[in-house]
């Protein structure tokens, strides 16, 4: 074995190869005189094509980066770029000598190869790197036949690869016949996409074949969205159509929220930068100080549908009927049949001519409740169309409820879990977690959070940034994302005490929409972070109790990113704490210019 592993320098001293004056004359002309320009100037062209292309490059992912531009997705010019640029290394690397680059690689490290100490060994080795011979001749016993020896400036190499179409689409290595058939047929629209799921029995191979089809269709590739690592039998009938992926949402932990006594890890899921850092230096300042405390004022669902009479007296007569305390059992009677949880609180009407809207509200356990209460509603209509038979049902939601919509009747009577959460700061904790004082907090939440946004006319928007936790806390924990409208209605209120030393802050928020099992809460990952809180699933013990202490825990977190928001602001650090976590690769001194 030492013998196949020793370096025979012998064999290459014997062999001779050829000297410097012989390989000249086997040579014969310069590969470079082929070029139409002296070397010189090809080389001058070269390099200047190289560092240029580099620059623009460069310049280009850096303004990418600055707009949150995918790096992948490419223009005319930037391909043009970079073609320029494999074809100008691969000259360059002709120019400085392929064959040196080659020879760093494949020559053996001294450990693998015995020492030579012999003199003339040493000078054999040095007059075959100044033959130029390639390293894979090199290590071979047997010489080359000196004709066929040439020694060129450019080396030879693989041609540089050519740049990928924006849109190119990779279609998948693993299909079928059987499923190029389906493909083909959905492409073909004989086999419509909906239907794959119930046709193969698989919701994963439905996903798989929906989304080649789609890629063949429109000739857009889907290769930056995930497929695989996604349990598409958990959301059939229930949360998504036709899925062809899942985005991904990094989830942060502000916390721990000591809210009434007991602490919370708080999940949210966003991708703006700061706001997590934001709500956990909150939690901070509230934890310091002893908590916080809510206040549970009202928990009740909405559905209101509207109806058509022949005349207005015909309307108001229902109206009175329904809102008759004699007539609530009844009513209530056939609201409740439709659920074990649904339970009708109180019916509120409003009439607008012959038109009639009315307003149900009842408790819904643990879930958000709005399939709930819309079948409860169905009942009452189907129950009050027996002394009304020229009732004419135009909607079963009028807009009156109002669901996804920013509303003054939710802004005023409420919907799903009416909170109030306070907290008293220290004048200390200000002063040293917050970067401020009580004085200016007070003085901006009245110019910014009440007179700004009555200057601007704002419903229910009395706050700094309440949407911006209530949206990153529902994406995380499975809710409607769309019911922040309304569940972010809130009013901040801060306010001195003991004299302008501590501060005393407040977040009204009367209609948080969340539930704990339904929709998007039984998903693997939502589950999780429910989990995390400690109210995943329905509370048997006491019906309800899960989603209520979860929309504590809303406002609680709204009370922290409120308290350091507006901390910010008035400390001057919004840009600052913004570049740091949201875009630390810009200049603060441009971006305020």
């Amino acid at each position: 074995m030492e013998g196949t592993r020793r370096r025979s320098t012998k064999s290459i001293h014997d062999h001779k190869l050829v000297d410097h004056d012989e390989s000249s004359a086997v040579i014969g002309p310069k590969a470079s005189d082929a070029l139409p320009l002296p070397l010189y100037i090809t080389n001058a062209l070269f390099f200047t094509v190289f560092f240029s292309v580099v620059y623009f490059l460069l310049t280009r992912w850096r303004e990418k980066i600055r707009n949150s531009t995918p790096l992948h997705l490419l223009t005319l010019s930037e391909i043009a770029a970079i073609f320029a640029f494999f074809t100008s290394f691969i000259y360059m690397l002709g120019f400085f000598g392929i064959d040196f680059v080659q020879s760093l690689i494949l020559r053996p490290s001294p450990d693998v190869w015995a020492a030579h100490d012999d003199e003339e060994d040493e000078e054999d080795l040095l007059k075959e790197d100044a033959c130029k011979v390639p390293c894979g001749q090199a290590l071979d016993c047997t010489a080359p036949p000196p004709q066929k020896l040439t020694v060129d400036p450019i080396v030879v190499v693989p041609s540089p690869l050519k740049p990928k179409a924006i849109d190119e689409v990779p279609f998948p290595t693993t299909l079928t016949e059987e499923d190029e058939e389906i493909i083909n047929s959905v492409v073909a629209g004989r086999t419509p996409s909906y239907s794959l799921e119930s046709k193969l029995g698989d919701c994963k191979r439905a996903a798989a074949i929906r989304r080649e089809a789609l890629q063949r269709i429109t000739s857009k590739s889907l290769s930056g969205l995930p497929l695989e690592g996604f349990d598409y039998e958990s959301i059939l009938g229930q949360c998504c159509e036709m899925p062809v992926g899942y985005v991904q949402i990094p989830v942060g932990i502000a916390g721990p929220l000591l809210l009434d006594g007991k602490e919370y890890s708080v999940p949210m899921a966003t991708t703006e930068g700061c706001l997590v850092a934001s709500t956990n230096r909150g939690c901070k300042a509230i934890h310091l100080c002893g908590g916080a405390t809510s206040v549970l004022l009202r928990d009740a669902m909405t559905r209101a549908p509207v109806v058509r009479f022949g005349t207005a007296k015909r309307a108001a007569q229902l109206k009175l009927y329904l809102e008759d305390p004699a007539n609530f059992e009844a009513v209530s009677t056939a609201f409740n049949k439709s659920s074990r949880f649904g339970r009708l609180q109180n019916i509120k009407c409003a009439l607008a001519g012959k038109n009639l809207y009315m307003r149900f509200s009842c408790g819904t356990g643990d879930a958000m409740g709005m399939n709930m209460v819309s079948k409860g509603v169905q009942n009452v209509l189907d129950f009050v169309r027996n002394d009304f038979p020229d009732m004419d049902v135009i909607g079963i939601s009028g807009n009156y409820c109002s669901d996804k919509k920013p509303a003054a009747v939710n802004w005023i009577e409420g919907r799903g879990k009416s909170v109030v959460c306070e907290a008293i700061i220290k004048g200390d904790v200000v002063r040293k977690v917050l970067k401020t004082n009580v004085n200016t907090l007070v003085e901006l939440n009245m110019l910014k959070n009440l007179t700004g946004s009555a200057m601007a006319g704002a419903l229910g928007g009395f706050n700094a940034h309440a949407s911006n936790i209530v949206s990153a806390i529902y994406i995380a924990t499975g809710q409607d994302p769309a019911q922040n409208v309304e569940s972010s209605h809130c009013i901040t209120m801060m306010e001195p005490l003991n004299g302008g030393e501590d501060l005393h802050v407040s977040v009204t928020m009367p209609s948080i929409e969340v539930g704990t099992v339904g929709g998007g809460t039984q998903l693997a990952s939502q589950s999780a972070c429910l989990n995390l809180l400690g109210v995943k699933g329905a509370c048997r013990e006491t019906p309800g109790a899960n989603a209520r202490l979860l929309a504590t825990i809303v406002a609680g977190s709204v009370l922290a990113g409120e308290l350091s928001l507006m901390s910010a602001i008035a400390a001057g650090q919004l840009v600052q704490s913004h570049m740091q976590y949201n875009r630390a690769n810009k200049d603060v001194a441009k971006v305020s210019s």
